[in-house]
């Protein structure tokens, strides 16, 4: 069993960086693609970023291109998000998401295995 646990969150102005990790249990994360989600209130989870298993290939959501970095270090079975110039419309649950394959993907109902989410809230 997969198990995925994010920390890291918090309040934080606007224009604020914050960092959030996703620490996940097993002995073959490396095969693991890892994804960002995020969901606000009265709105779907969405997109944020996604990693290749090696970590040589990244995805962003445009919405946050330029401002967020997804990484991972293997050795430690982590995955990071880095956020920078943060808006009130980052505030939302944050989720790591994993699944067992190559590539990388953005759709939600594709991984199998979820965090618990920790909560972002940008205030203006």
């Amino acid at each position: 069993q997969v198990q995925l646990v994010e920390s890291g969150g918090g309040l934080v102005q606007a224009g604020g960086s914050l960092s959030v990790s996703c620490a996940v249990s097993g002995r073959t994360f490396s095969s693991y693609v890892m994804g960002w989600f995020r969901q606000a209130p009265g709105k779907e989870r969405e997109f944020v970023a996604a990693i290749s298993g090696s970590g040589s290939s990244t995805y962003y959501a445009d919405s946050v291109k330029g401002r967020f970095t997804i990484s991972r270090d293997n050795a430690k079975n982590t995955v990071y998000l880095q956020m920078n110039s943060l808006k009130p419309e980052d505030t939302a649950v944050y989720y790591c998401a994993a699944k067992s394959t190559l590539g990388i993907f953005t759709t939600a109902t594709f991984y199998d295995y979820w965090g618990q989410g920790t909560q972002v809230t940008v205030s203006s």
